[in-house]
C-alpha cells in the first residue's frame, strides 16, 4: 500500500475539531464530526490493506489481527494504566465505580455497548468520564473483527461482486441509523450496526481506487471535487449549531466530504499538497494518541477542579493532549508496531497481562462500590439517583389512567409518573425532573391528598407536543386539581424569558379554563460541584462545594423570578420560592445537620425532598 500524506493530513482535520469541541471552543460546535471522518478513513485503509493481501494471496487473519492489535492496544493500554492511579486519587466512589466498569468495557472491546446502556438522564455527565471516547475504538474493533471475515467469504464470489454487496450494506445501515436517530438516538450514536455504513463508505472508496481500469478524471475536476469535500467537512464542523453528534442523513455530509477527499485529493492537486504539509502530517501521525489523551485530561481537570471550562488554563489542555500524543506516538506506538523490536510472543503476553489486570481492577472496583474505603464519609445522606427512584417506586403507585400508565417509569426524555393513591390526583406536580424531586416531600407532608407527578425532559407547556398525553389527561378530567408548575429554569429556558412567559401564560390559561388551581414554584439553587465532594474527605479542600454565595443564588433567581412574579400577578396564581428552605442571609447550602440534601448539583435527594416538600406543602391550598 502506497503511503498517502494527504490521508494523514485528513486525520489532522479529524482530530483537531474533536479536541477543540471538548475543550469548549464554541466555533467548533460540530466538532464531533471528526469521529465520522475517522470512521471513513479507517474503512478505506483497512479495506485497502486486506484487499491487497487477498489479491497477492498473502492474507492471514492472524497477521491482520496482530497488526490491528499493535496499532491500537499499546497506546490505549498505556493511557488506561495512567488513568488508574489518577482515578484512585481524584474520583469519588460513584465515579470510580463507573470508571471500573469502563475498564472492563474497553478490555472486552465493548465500551460502546457499556456507554449505550449507561446513557440516561441521570447518568454521570459525559464530560466527567475519562474513557468515554473509547466507544469509537470499540466500534472500529468490532468492525475489524467482522469485516475481514466478510471479505474472505464474499471474495470467492468474485471481486467485482463485492462492492455491490458493500453498497447494499451501506444503504441498509444508513436506513437503520436514520430510523434509529429518531426512535433510539443513543443506540444510533454508539452501536456498530448504525455506524458501520461510515466505515463501509471508506471501503467503497478503496474498491474504487483499486481499479486498474478506472476512469481518470481531469485535473480541474479532481481539484473541484476535493475542495467540495473539504467544504462539506468544514460545514459539518462549524455550522452544526452545537450538536455533539451527527446521526442519520446528517452524518452524510462529513462522510461524503471525507470520501471525496480520499478519492480526488491526490498529490497532484493543490488540496492534496496542502493536506500533505509537514505540520498537518505530523498532527495526523500523532492523532490517534492525541485522541486517546484528550478526554482523560479534560475529565480529570473537571473532577479535580483544577480549572473550569472556558478558562485560559482549560484552553491550554489541547496543547497538553498533543504533547502527550507525540510522546505516546514516539515512545509507545512506534516501538510496538515494529515486529523486529518487539516480537509476537512478548507482545501478546503483555497485552494479555494488561487485559487481565484491567478486568480484575474493574471487578474489584464494582464489588467495593468504587473502592469507597479510599475516602472517609463525613456527611450522611444518599448521593445516588438509584436510591431516590427506588424509594419512590417502592412506596407509591404508577400513574393512572391506562394511557399514562403505559408510558410510566420511562425517563430518557419520556413520561415518568407516580402517585400516592389510586384515582384522579388532587395535587399534580407538572414539569421536568425538578417537579419529580419535590414529589416525595410533598406527598409525605400531604397524607390526606392524592399527590402525583407528570414529568418529561422538556418544558411543561400546553403547546409542547411532547406533553400532549399529559394535558389530555389533566384537561380531560373534571376534578378541581391543584397543579404545581415548575422546572429547571436555569437550563431549560437558557435565559429566554419571552418563551418562558408565553409558555407558562398559555398553560395557566388553559388549566384555569378547565377549572384547575395553579401554583408556580420556583427552583432550588444549583451548585458548582457534585455533593460527593462535600460528603467525602478528599485530597484537596472542597468545602466550597457545599455552598453558593447569596449573590450567586440571587443571580440564578433573576433568571426566572421576574417572569414568574409577573405571570402570578396577571393570572392571580400563587408563586412560591422554594429555595428559602436552603438559603440563609449570606449563603445557600446543600447540607443541613450533618446530612447532604442533594444527589447531584441540582437535584434533591430523599432528605432534601422531604425538607423542601414540607415547606411547599404549607404554601398550597388545603
Amino acid at each position: 500500500m502506497n503511503y498517502r500524506g494527504e490521508i494523514d493530513g485528513l486525520r489532522a482535520l479529524a482530530v483537531l475539531p474533536v479536541i477543540f469541541f471538548h475543550a469548549g471552543f464554541s466555533a467548533f460546535s460540530g466538532g464531533f464530526a471528526g469521529v465520522d471522518i475517522f470512521f471513513v478513513i479507517s474503512g478505506y485503509l483497512i479495506t485497502t490493506i486486506i484487499m491487497n493481501d487477498l489479491q497477492s494471496g498473502t492474507f492471514s487473519l492472524f497477521n491482520f489481527y496482530e497488526r490491528r492489535a499493535r496499532r491500537i492496544l499499546p497506546a490505549l493500554f498505556f493511557v488506561m494504566l495512567t488513568c488508574i492511579p489518577i482515578s484512585w486519587i481524584w474520583l469519588l466512589p460513584s465515579d470510580m465505580e463507573d470508571f471500573s466498569k469502563s475498564l472492563i468495557g474497553v478490555s472486552l472491546f465493548a465500551s460502546n455497548i457499556l456507554f449505550w446502556h449507561q446513557s440516561g438522564y441521570f447518568d454521570t455527565a459525559a464530560e466527567l468520564k475519562p474513557l468515554l471516547h473509547t466507544w469509537s475504538l470499540s466500534v472500529e474493533e468490532q468492525f475489524y473483527a467482522l469485516f475481514p471475515l466478510f471479505l474472505l467469504l464474499t471474495w470467492r464470489l468474485g471481486r467485482r461482486s463485492v462492492p455491490g454487496l458493500i453498497a447494499f450494506l451501506v444503504l441498509a445501515s444508513l436506513a437503520l441509523t436514520h430510523w434509529a436517530s429518531a426512535a433510539l438516538p443513543t443506540a444510533a450514536f454508539y452501536l456498530l450496526p448504525t455506524r458501520s455504513w461510515e466505515l463501509l463508505f471508506g471501503s467503497l472508496g478503496a474498491f474504487y481506487l483499486s481499479q486498474t481500469n478506472r476512469r481518470e478524471f481531469s485535473a480541474w475536476l479532481c481539484e473541484l471535487c476535493g475542495w467540495l469535500g473539504l467544504a462539506f467537512i468544514l460545514d459539518s464542523i462549524f455550522t452544526d449549531e452545537g450538536s455533539s453528534s451527527l446521526l442519520g442523513v446528517q452524518a452524510l455530509t462529513p462522510a461524503l466530504g471525507t470520501l471525496l477527499i480520499i478519492i480526488f485529493a491526490n498529490g497532484k492537486t493543490l488540496l492534496g499538497r496542502i493536506l500533505s504539509h509537514r505540520l498537518l502530517v505530523v498532527i495526523g501521525l500523532i492523532s490517534y494518541s492525541a485522541y486517546l489523551w484528550h478526554q482523560p485530561l479534560f475529565a480529570f481537570a473537571r473532577h479535580a477542579k483544577i480549572t473550569t471550562q472556558g478558562s485560559f488554563l482549560f484552553y491550554t489542555l489541547p496543547l497538553v493532549a498533543f504533547a502527550m500524543g507525540y510522546l505516546s506516538w514516539r515512545c509507545v506506538e512506534t516501538p510496538f508496531r515494529n515486529q523486529d523490536a518487539i516480537n509476537r510472543k512478548p507482545f501478546f503476553l503483555l497485552v494479555t497481562s494488561c487485559i487481565v489486570l484491567f478486568l480484575i481492577f474493574g471487578i474489584l472496583g464494582i464489588a467495593t462500590n468504587g473502592f469507597d474505603f479510599r475516602m472517609t464519609r463525613v456527611l450522611n445522606g444518599d448521593l445516588g439517583h438509584i436510591e431516590f427512584h427506588r424509594y419512590i417506586a417502592q412506596n407509591y403507585l404508577d400513574c393512572e389512567p391506562e394511557a399514562i400508565a403505559k408510558q410510566a417509569l420511562r425517563f430518557d426524555g419520556y413520561l415518568r409518573c407516580k402517585q400516592t393513591k389510586k384515582g384522579i390526583p388532587d395535587d399534580v406536580l407538572l414539569g421536568d425532573s425538578h417537579a419529580e424531586h419535590l414529589f416525595l416531600g410533598l406527598a409525605e407532608n400531604r397524607p390526606n391528598r392524592n399527590v402525583a407527578f407528570y414529568i418529561l425532559d422538556s418544558s411543561p407547556f400546553v403547546t409542547n407536543p411532547d406533553f400532549q398525553i399529559i394535558f389530555d389527561e389533566i384537561l380531560g378530567n373534571r376534578k378541581n386539581q391543584n397543579i404545581i408548575l415548575t422546572m429547571q429554569f436555569l437550563t431549560r429556558m437558557n435565559g429566554d424569558q419571552f418563551r418562558l412567559y408565553d409558555g407558562l401564560s398559555g398553560t395557566i390559561g388553559a388549566l384555569r379554563a378547565a377549572g384547575k388551581t395553579v401554583t408556580l414554584a420556583g427552583d432550588v439553587p444549583r451548585f458548582p460541584h457534585d455533593p460527593g465532594y462535600c460528603a467525602y474527605s478528599l485530597p484537596y479542600n472542597a468545602a466550597r462545594s457545599c455552598t453558593v454565595s447569596d449573590e450567586e443564588a440571587e443571580r440564578q433567581r433573576q433568571t426566572y423570578r421576574g417572569v414568574l412574579q409577573r405571570i402570578a400577578e396577571e393570572h392571580n396564581a400563587p408563586y412560591v420560592e422554594i429555595d428559602i428552605t436552603l438559603c440563609e442571609p449570606d449563603t445557600c447550602t446543600m447540607k443541613k445537620d450533618g446530612s447532604i440534601l442533594y444527589r447531584d448539583d441540582n437535584h434533591l435527594n430523599i432528605l432534601g425532598s422531604k425538607l423542601v416538600g414540607k415547606y411547599l406543602a404549607t404554601q398550597l391550598s388545603p
